[in-house]
């Protein structure tokens, strides 16, 4: 694997920005050149590959560490804490970001029919060094940026390709979770929509159990099982996480922020807020 060909073609690409989305269809490439600050975001499903660097990644109960050469994949959206924790101006933290075509996968459901079945409790976040088998397509696809033409003829079956692949491989069970439309991760993803946008209003546990088809009790199961944590602290995540961005970048007070996502007391969103963070909302306030 070539991952000094890979870093050459981030660094060429980004220019002198930190983000770009590249003329292939769903990639981008990102870099960092110092350790930051906590961040939180909501993670689509996607592929992510460190090219230099490191960062930590907190979903539910899971923590993960990144470095060069391990791959990060997601497979439902989940709401992220993450650090980037090594980069410098002469070494700047570098990746490369795929994100995954849900319906693409479960487009290949009869052609890998005869798959081991996964493992129904394998987490919806996962990391392992990158494989051959992968990372090669993967490495095609980047290329594609040198030649739009090239991109709109062959992207899309070298994407189909790096899917497939990615089945297949030792990262991919969350994948092969969702190939059945009807399967208990692809019913967790239905109720993880409906959190996502409703999570402004009280949590009803019966109605996403209800969207789920399950029982509240069998949900409750298969939702911890696929994301690591409850409903509950789910919903409470997607808030902190649109709070952070109300404070930090468009000037909201604490209490109109509190208020905005979805909290009755300013001081239960204060509590919820530094002990997610580490530091009171009013000090990001103070940062806009």
């Amino acid at each position: 694997m070539n991952l000094s060909h890979m870093t050459q073609l981030a660094i060429r690409y980004l220019g002198d920005q930190s983000r770009t989305n590249s003329t292939v269809n769903r990639l981008s490439a990102y870099r960092e050149y110092a350790p930051s600050d906590i961040e939180a975001s909501v993670y689509e499903p996607a592929l992510c590959l460190i090219l230099q660097g490191s960062k930590t990644a907190t979903t539910g109960d899971q923590t993960v560490t990144l470095s060069p050469g391990k791959a990060l994949l997601v497979s439902h959206a989940l709401p992220v804490v993450s650090r980037i924790t090594k980069a410098s101006a002469s070494e700047p933290y570098l990746s490369f970001v795929l994100f995954l075509d849900v319906q693409l996968i479960r487009s290949l459901y009869e052609q890998v029919a005869d798959l081991p079945p996964p493992d129904e409790q394998v987490r919806s976040l996962s990391v392992a060094p990158a494989e051959a088998s992968w990372f090669a397509p993967f490495l095609r696809y980047i290329e594609l940026m040198d030649n739009p033409l090239d991109a709109k003829v062959l992207g899309p079956s070298i994407l189909r390709e790096i899917h497939y692949r990615l089945l297949l491989s030792s990262i991919g069970q969350n994948l092969r979770n969702l190939l059945v439309a009807d399967s208990y991760a692809s019913r967790v993803a239905k109720a993880i929509g409906q959190l996502r946008a409703e999570y402004r209003s009280p949590l009803r546990v019966s109605e996403l159990a209800k969207i789920a088809a399950m029982s509240e009790s069998s949900f409750h199961k298969h939702f911890k099982d696929v994301t690591g944590t409850t409903p509950l602290q789910f919903q409470k995540d997607l808030r902190l996480i649109e709070a952070k961005v109300l404070l930090t970048q468009t000037g909201h007070a604490v209490s109109d922020a509190a208020f905005a996502v979805g909290y009755e007391s300013p001081a239960h969103f204060s509590r919820d807020y530094s002990r997610r963070y580490g530091r009171a909302p009013s000090a990001d306030a103070s940062r806009y």
